[in-house]
């Protein structure tokens, strides 16, 4: 019991705060409205988990070698570590709190898989580069042709739109194919469901979240970083797309999060430092900072807990577990 409502309050929490990554650039640049985006994202999340999500369930689940009860708690510390960063307005790295809630509980118990965990650390550290990289090479192709053609205002401005909502759907399809992972792997290595049940439930978690709860970290990463222009924010959703279906394609579920800052970043880089507001950057760097130690102390307390419980309270919480 407590693995499927752990999982699906894990994938509402990655829906509605990974969901403006995908769109929250250009909702708060007002060239999509809220209502289409999310609609959008649920769509192209479920498109994209269900046709390139594999890949990445299979490293989480290599990842991990645990017992019914330990994963019951592992997806609960990640699920309540996501819907804690959202709450505050944070973006979070889904991935970093599923994967500090397997190497805290992994450590614990002497099974944590160290060898595959270094080639997710080496992912998620080159998740931002990767946003920020691909942000000034998209952004410099597109200032290029701006220029070389000059178009006025009101031809550049439904292109643009259109432009937006297109590398919104392919940031969602990104979005699904790489962080689905996240809430189905547990189903998968428990051999609760098959690879394809479980990542269709998933999706629909996501889905769900982005429905529901997704506004407020979009304004957050809309507007609370860098006030982006139209160019600009399709440039970084674009950025942000590519750079997360790479690591959809090697198979490691990687930070949609960290992929929009660096892409953010990228274009501060080309518009000058000053534009940034090194507050609310200082914040989504510490809840980055935190997201894996915190999933990881959860689930280190949930795992004494239950140790040190009498064996009836222990036998209870197995049985809620299945």
């Amino acid at each position: 019991m407590i693995t499927y409502l752990g999982g699906l309050l894990l994938g509402w929490g990655l829906g509605a705060n990974d969901s403006a990554n995908v769109f929250g650039t250009a909702v708060s640049s007002n060239m999509v409205k809220f209502r289409t985006a999310v609609i959008l994202i649920a769509v192209f999340v479920i498109i994209g988990a269900c046709l390139q999500g594999a890949e990445g369930i299979e490293t989480l689940r290599k990842l991990s070698a645990q017992t019914k009860q330990s994963s019951a708690l592992t997806v609960l510390a990640a699920a309540l570590t996501v819907v804690l960063m959202t709450g505050l307005k944070l973006p979070v790295s889904t991935s970093q709190a599923v994967v500090g809630s397997i190497v805290g509980l992994g450590l614990m118990r002497n099974q944590a898989n160290l060898a595959g965990l270094k080639k997710v650390i080496v992912c998620w550290l080159g998740t931002p580069i990767g946003g920020m990289l691909f942000c000034v090479l998209f952004y410099s192709m597109a200032r290029y042709l701006i220029n070389k053609y000059r178009p006025n205002m009101f031809k550049l401005d439904p292109v643009l739109r259109i432009g937006l909502v297109i590398c919104g759907c392919y940031g969602a399809y990104a979005l699904g194919a790489n962080n689905v992972a996240n809430v189905s792997a547990v189903f998968v290595g428990r051999e609760m469901f098959t690879a394809r049940t479980a990542t269709l439930l998933g999706a629909v978690a996501i889905a769900i979240g982005s429905l529901t709860y997704s506004k407020n970290v979009m304004m957050t990463v809309g507007k609370g970083i860098v006030k982006l222009d139209s160019v600009s924010a399709l440039i970084c959703v674009l950025s942000q797309a590519v750079t997360v279906h790479i690591f959809a394609i090697v198979g490691v579920p990687v930070s949609t999060s960290q992929a929009i800052i660096g892409a953010v970043i990228g274009i501060s880089l080309i518009k000058g430092i000053q534009v940034i507001n090194i507050k609310t950057l200082g914040r989504v760097c510490c809840g980055w900072l935190l997201t894996p130690v915190v999933a990881a102390s959860l689930a280190v307390l949930m795992h004494l807990f239950v140790c040190f419980t009498p064996t009836r309270v222990q036998a209870l919480c197995l049985y809620f577990a299945i």
